[in-house]
């Protein structure tokens, strides 16, 4: 097996990045950027937008597997950017070059977006499909083009279906760095609605998620979840006991944004049935995140200072 890896730079893409090294796994990364420790020999450079680049270097490259992460990820403005639908042209232009070169396999980063939120579970082979998002729409619509592309070229296809990732590397803006941040006294607090809960999954664990849908029998879409949704207000609370502050002011205060549903998890028996289970408890997913957080914000500030 030999991986071509889309995102690496991202937030999920980085950590599936390191456990490919890790396990030993032979993988090349295409993207605009080269990662830290990547030799030029396993990167190619590519505009994954520019609809004119010739992809027919992939032959060369010799990957059996493909894993696809890269689209737009801008933190809140990704919900509505016309770059989703960019995103999905250029994500069929890219995974039909793979298919024309000999690649055998595909797994793609999909979004429990997808769904209709108006069932608080969601089972990928029972819950109906009604994005209500630009986001949600574009992502759905580049499976159903994929499903298509794939089964005739005898592709298999496994579609990541991703609830509520958080860990080491988030964007800043996301919810568990606006916590640690509030919570540290450097950012003004902000209300949640801490009855809402969510299926949060730590993003090592959605890393080895998509490592398992490597396999040959994976194929179809596996919701990448815990399948135990936590209350945003516990969150708040574990955030708070790992970094000894009081969680009080923050729920206390109204949450002055629609925070959706109130309950919203996944059904990941699919995904245990290719061997798979989280592997990090949610104690220990906040403590890192924490860990995390407080590290990158003293690097900012020596960084900063510096210069």
């Amino acid at each position: 097996m030999k991986v071509l890896l889309t995102g690496a730079g991202g937030f999920i893409g980085t950590h599936l990045l390191r456990l490919l090294r890790q396990r030993g796994i032979d993988h090349v990364v295409a993207g605009r950027h080269r990662p830290a420790g990547l030799s030029n020999a396993a990167f190619w450079p590519i505009d994954f937008l520019d609809a004119s680049r010739d992809l027919s270097w992939m032959r060369a490259v010799g990957a059996t597997h493909l894993v696809h992460l890269a689209w737009v990820t801008e933190p809140g403005s990704y919900w509505t950017s016309p770059m989703n639908q960019r995103w999905v042209e250029a994500s069929v232009r890219f995974v039909q070059s793979f298919c024309l070169t000999g690649g055998q396999h595909v797994v793609a980063a999909g979004s429990c977006a997808e769904y209709d939120w108006s069932h608080p579970r969601c089972e990928e082979l029972g819950t109906p499909l009604k994005p209500a998002t630009v986001y949600g729409a574009a992502k759905n619509a580049c499976r159903k083009r994929l499903q298509v592309l794939c089964a005739e070229h005898g592709v298999a296809l496994a579609w990541a279906r991703i609830f509520f990732p958080f860990g080491s590397g988030e964007d800043t803006r996301r919810l568990l760095p606006s916590l640690i941040k509030a919570l540290r006294g450097v950012a003004a607090p902000f209300g949640v609605n801490g009855e809402t809960a969510r299926d949060f999954v730590h993003v090592s664990d959605v890393a080895t998620a998509l490592l398992a849908m490597l396999q040959p029998a994976a194929s179809g879409p596996y919701n990448v979840s815990t399948g135990e949704p936590v209350r945003v207000a516990d969150i708040v609370r574990l955030v708070a006991r790992a970094l000894s502050a009081d969680p009080c002011p923050l729920l206390a205060l109204p949450c002055l944004r629609d925070a959706g549903p109130l309950l919203l998890a996944g059904d990941n028996g699919r995904l245990r049935s290719l061997g798979w289970q989280p592997a990090t408890s949610l104690d220990a997913a906040i403590a890192d995140t924490v860990r995390a957080c407080i590290g990158d914000a003293a690097r900012d500030a020596v960084d900063s200072h510096a210069s």
